[in-house]
């Protein structure tokens, strides 16, 4: 069974048990393994400098053991993917490894940036902001492409909130059928990112 790294600021979430295993089971019905970064046996009483390393360490391990990665790149503090995310993700597309990835945010990441920078601007004046109409920068959607991995957004244009897991089911699905070397899921078409 292909093992799914599931990537993404959904550790964060107050409710961050019951998504691990809720994604979990979603790739299960698909006849995937989903991996989840959140641990809940971790112990949390170590010392922060002891903790962060722990954390690194089993998450690298999980990431090592998974063939794939599953990223929720959603807006995350800020007009980007959370950052920890995004650094696996280069870790998945630097090991060679299929990166898939979904925003539940409609809006292209200038759009998201201008909006952002509205509230707290640059401290440069004159700073650029990419004009690609992606969803997030081109990096982003460069080490998805170039892994030859999905991405999946709104088609629809209406925003889903952080923890919305239509778009995670719908890839999910996508991504099993690939596995199994089936063509047309009759799910959402592939967008660009």
């Amino acid at each position: 069974m292909l093992r799914v790294y599931l990537a993404g600021p959904d550790v964060f979430l107050p409710n961050a048990h019951e998504m691990a295993r809720a994604k979990e089971a979603i790739c299960a019905a698909n006849g995937l393994v989903g991996l989840s970064p959140f641990n809940p046996g971790l112990d949390v009483s170590l010392a922060p400098d002891l903790l962060w390393r722990r954390i690194f360490a089993d998450n690298a391990a999980l990431m090592a053991g998974a063939d794939v990665v599953i990223a929720n790149l959603t807006p995350f503090r800020g007009a980007s993917a959370d950052a920890g995310t995004l650094v696996e993700i280069g870790w998945f597309w630097g090991a060679g490894k299929t990166v898939f990835g979904y925003s539940n945010a409609p809006a292209p990441f200038a759009q998201r940036t201008r909006a952002l920078g509205a509230v707290w601007p640059d401290e440069l004046p004159g700073v650029t902001v990419e004009e690609f109409g992606l969803a997030d920068n081109l990096m982003i959607p460069g080490a998805i492409a170039g892994s030859g991995g999905l991405f999946a957004a709104p088609e629809d244009g209406r925003a889903r909130a952080l923890d919305d897991l239509d778009l995670f089911e719908a890839l999910v699905r996508r991504v099993a059928a690939r596995s199994r070397g089936a063509v047309g899921t009759g799910d959402e078409p592939e967008q660009r990112p």
